[in-house]
């Protein structure tokens, strides 16, 4: 077994400024969305993911995984979608199991109405908060941390892609 090695004071601190501060930052994203476009942030990513796809489509599994979503919150979200008409889901033709979600019209254009106060939201409480060279900063630091979750993130979403 292996020894813990427990964060010292100083990491601590950062553990917990990190922690405070990305989900003060996501709360309020959230918050911001629900108020300006009657929907959660969630709901808005997977609207901006389907429109940034060929066709405005993609298998449910990748679209769980692009969205770091679980398969049944997914499967519940692009229910509402659905029933708000912004995204249709269609059978997979080479695979019974498997469901395309693709963006309506509709939901492009509710898309389209949201992104202006979202980009806003973004600009004014991350990047112009930064100097340019904290950003650049902030760049080399997220991408060293998703290069160490690689890995458990590339398991993750093949365990996802055979649950659909």
């Amino acid at each position: 077994m292996t020894e813990v090695r427990w964060l010292d004071a100083r990491e601590q601190s950062v553990w917990r400024v990190f922690l405070t501060a990305t989900g003060s930052f996501m709360e309020h994203l959230d918050r911001q969305m629900q108020r300006d476009s009657g929907m959660p942030l969630a709901y808005f990513e997977i609207l901006a993911v389907l429109s940034e796809m060929p066709g405005r489509s993609l298998r449910m599994s990748e679209l769980a995984a692009m969205c770091r979503s679980s398969r049944s919150r997914l499967s519940h979200a692009v229910s509402r979608l659905e029933e708000a008409g912004w995204v249709r889901r269609r059978a997979c033709e080479s695979d019974k199991r498997g469901a395309f979600a693709e963006l309506t019209d509709e939901g492009f254009k509710v898309l389209e109405k949201a992104a202006p106060d979202h980009v806003g939201a973004v600009r004014r409480h991350l990047f112009d908060v930064l100097t340019p060279e904290q950003l650049t900063q902030l760049d080399g630091i997220m991408t060293a941390i998703q290069t160490g979750l690689t890995p458990q993130c590339d398991q993750a979403k093949a365990e996802l892609r055979a649950e659909f």
